[in-house]
């Protein structure tokens, strides 16, 4: 049986296959949880951390393709299609995407655990509790793993960029590091456009710290040397 302490979140609009999946995750010990709605799947899955997604790609409000799409810019969980369509292109879309798996309907309960299972051993999931990944750094807390990062009690919103910058300062409180070295933790474009993109990330990093509370701004520019973090 597996460690409740994995969690997995079901999206899944038909309540007779979410009701399936769930009774066959929680057979097995996952603690499952289930959203019928993309837009409020994000927002669950922005709030509270999460081992291992089951995303249909037929949601009423948005398709599981977009939702993948927006998860991606914040998060790495696995995702595990479900789709009522084998279609080779719908197979290939979602994987390019971002997902680590698909199936399509109708499937069996015992597979799909057994891929869950299987997702989340190679992810590592094993590992400690959620709570014990978060290190705090002065006014910071940040979990690495979970690719999250809070100012005060607040969880910030930040993009995959924003978080890799953000990150890379905290990895090195004080230190001054330049454009350069930001970019190579967490970019690939070209190094003629380190400058224009480092700035562009830290200015929109800024208006999220000053919506949170960060007064004054932890982020200090060194003219000619790049950006350092008070924490």
């Amino acid at each position: 049986m597996s460690h409740p302490l994995h969690n997995v979140l079901v999206v899944e609009d038909e309540t007779a296959i979410a009701e399936t999946v769930l009774y066959a995750l929680r057979s097995e010990g996952y603690a499952a949880r289930h959203c019928l709605l993309g837009n409020d799947a994000l927002a669950r899955l922005r709030q509270q951390a999460y081992d291992l997604v089951v995303l249909d790609v037929g949601l009423p409000d948005m398709s599981g393709f977009e939702v993948c799409r927006s998860l991606r810019t914040f998060s790495e969980v696995p995702v595990i299609f479900l789709t009522a369509r084998n279609d080779e292109f719908d197979r290939v879309l979602g994987l390019e995407l971002g997902a680590d798996d698909y199936m399509a309907k109708p499937f069996s309960p015992r597979e799909l655990v057994a891929r869950v299972r299987a997702r989340l051993r190679r992810a590592g999931s094993s590992a400690a509790p959620e709570s014990a990944g978060w290190q705090q750094l002065g006014r910071f807390a940040i979990d690495r793993e979970g690719r999250r990062i809070r100012f005060g009690e607040q969880l910030l919103d930040l993009t995959r960029y924003e978080y890799a910058l953000m990150a890379a300062l905290l990895q090195r409180p004080g230190a001054i590091l330049s454009r350069a070295q930001l970019m190579d933790r967490g970019w690939d474009s070209d190094a003629d456009s380190a400058d224009r993109t480092v700035d562009t990330h830290v200015k929109t990093l800024r208006a999220k710290l000053r919506a949170a509370g960060a007064d004054p701004d932890p982020i200090r520019t060194h003219r000619g040397l790049g950006y350092a973090l008070e924490a």
